[in-house]
């Protein structure tokens, strides 16, 4: 491999690549984290107002960088092939002494693997690793061409980048880990927990087209649970760009929720909140981290779920619910598909917000995520900002020398 310039005299400097809104929010969190660690490291690169507020400013919005919809893809694709070299450009000219690209792939490994061609003394380290372990396994071998450390989010990413080839990987821990308080319920919460009428967290997904497939059968099965186990309080946190669609969408609910928008009002209601009903995704661990007991459903269009079942059996997953990913273990129930029916989830609820078997089950599987995500250690930002700088002083000759250390904190 080729040594790195001997630099030592110059500050460190660092370029961050993030791609959309929670890219940005990582990528900010790391470099205030750099900042704190090595007070003259020099910060540039891509993002969006989080990290301009942490002192980095993007040449262009990455608002440019979103697509939404098939349709768009052809009208936008110039503009982000055109950002790529961009980017790509600014970071070999600069030289900085390190490159973290975070998340998005389909923009940041193509940043990354065009300035490995151009400037292979510059290390490159992956902030959140692509779900190789769920979806194109193949792609964990080909990124050792052009990444030089992951920094994985979740505990289990590690043991798959050595399984499937990958470059090097430590589990640095999940963002919501540095948000812990904000899940966590005080005595009062907790009390109210236990108090009638039950608040119950309805949470049908963040995108428009889950909000579509999900809110009608969400409400009939809430519908049903009323029927069941009397009056409840129901909360539907939700985000500013859909809220209008959310809101029209369930109009016409039997039982009206209380939807909120900031997102301290959503983390109060889970700190209150006896039980949940959501789409699968990172909600999941959020609840989970939070104590509360759920329902994951998820509905997907016909040719969709045909895709999705093959790479579960290919994948050999055991679920598909962050939350029993990182438990290990399949407490929390999934009804997908043709299981996701009122009468199912409004069962499956039940259970899960009395005094049963199965919310026990949840909670001290729960429990367990303390220690399994390393809760308590070294924040998640601090612990990256580590191996970035070891990173860059170390140059690409010697990043290999970042040694996984499973057991740290």
């Amino acid at each position: 491999m080729t040594a790195a310039p001997q630099r030592s005299s110059q500050p460190l400097a660092i370029a961050i690549v993030a791609a959309e809104e929670s890219g940005d929010a990582l990528g900010a969190a790391l470099a205030r984290a750099l900042v704190k660690a090595e007070s003259t490291v020099q910060l540039s690169g891509v993002g969006g107002s989080a990290m301009r507020g942490a002192g980095i400013a993007s040449p262009f919005p990455i608002d440019e960088l979103a697509i939404i919809g098939l349709t768009a893809i052809p009208r936008r694709l110039p503009t982000i092939l055109r950002r790529i070299r961009e980017t790509a450009d600014a970071i070999v000219k600069a030289r900085p002494h390190a490159l973290v690209i975070v998340d998005s792939p389909d923009f940041t490994h193509r940043v990354a693997r065009r300035v490995r061609r151009r400037a292979p003394e510059i290390p490159i380290l992956d902030y959140v690793s692509p779900s190789v372990w769920a979806w194109r396994p193949g792609r964990a071998r080909a990124m050792r061409g052009y990444i030089d450390h992951v920094l994985a989010i979740l505990p289990f990413e590690p043991d798959a980048h050595r399984r499937l080839g990958g470059p090097p990987c430590t589990y640095v821990g999940h963002p919501l880990v540095e948000r812990i308080a904000d899940l966590r319920p005080g005595a009062d919460e907790a009390a109210r927990r236990l108090a009638d009428p039950p608040i119950i967290l309805i949470l049908p997904g963040s995108r428009s087209g889950e909000v579509s497939r999900h809110t009608s059968v969400f409400g009939a099965a809430i519908e049903r649970l009323c029927a069941r186990i009397g009056p409840i309080d129901l909360v539907l946190p939700t985000v500013p760009h859909i809220e209008r669609q959310v809101r029209d969408s369930v109009a016409g609910w039997t039982v009206q929720p209380k939807i909120v928008v900031d997102p301290s009002e959503k983390w109060a209601a889970f700190r209150r909140a006896r039980g949940a009903l959501a789409a699968s995704g990172t909600v999941t661990l959020e609840l989970a981290l939070s104590g509360v007991p759920m329902v994951a459903a998820y509905r997907l269009h016909f040719i969709e779920a045909v895709v999705a079942r093959a790479i579960r059996l290919r994948a050999r997953l055991q679920s598909v619910i962050l939350a029993n990913l990182v438990i290990g273990e399949n407490v929390v129930p999934e009804l997908l598909q043709e299981d996701c029916t009122p009468e199912k989830l409004a069962d499956a609820l039940a259970a899960v917000v009395g005094d049963t078997v199965q919310r026990r089950h949840q909670i001290e599987g729960f429990q367990r995520l303390d220690q399994i995500m390393k809760i308590g250690g070294t924040s998640p930002s601090a612990k990256a900002a580590g191996l970035v700088l070891e990173a860059a002083r170390l140059g690409q000759g010697g990043v290999s020398a970042l040694i996984e250390a499973p057991s740290s904190g």
